[in-house]
């Protein structure tokens, strides 16, 4: 395992769509594992493959001592609405006021290629849709409905 660079606003990288996972062998592994251990080194929630530069469609989410592997994620459902701040590990210094799904229902694939589904409320279900965003190239900067600077 190792810890990757998380690139930063202004890396065209951030901006572009990911490509699904087809391949569900040791690279993605490898990758799924150095995520984890970049985001407990960044004390973060959630991180997606972009943000370590790879364009594949892989985030994990760090909650309540419970990892989250999500490859090719789908969104399947969302219920309600929630208004909350969120920050990212892409975007030092600033936070937005975002409004996103109260509740959300994923289905993805575990690193073995197994099919899952996820039902996700509250601030889960705010991780899930952040993470999910940045793999189609959407930060949360572009929903939010205001931005602050972190004193």
């Amino acid at each position: 395992m190792a810890v990757r660079n998380i690139i930063q606003i202004g890396d065209p990288t951030l901006r572009k769509k990911s490509f699904p996972v087809t391949d569900f062998g040791p690279k993605t592994w490898e990758l799924i594992d150095d995520m984890k251990q970049t985001l407990e080194k960044a004390d973060g929630v959630g991180l997606a493959a972009p943000q370590v530069g790879v364009l594949r469609r892989i985030f994990i989410v760090s909650y309540e001592d419970k990892y989250y592997e999500c490859i090719n994620p789908v969104m399947v459902d969302q219920e309600g609405k929630q208004t909350g701040n969120e920050a990212c590990l892409s975007v030092r210094g600033k936070y937005g006021s975002v409004e996103r799904p109260m509740c959300v229902t994923v289905k993805a694939f575990d690193r073995n290629g197994k099919e899952f589904t996820v039902k996700a409320e509250g601030f889960l279900a705010r991780a899930f849709c952040h993470e999910y965003d940045h793999l189609d190239g959407i930060l949360y900067l572009d929903k939010a409905q205001s931005v602050g600077e972190d004193k």
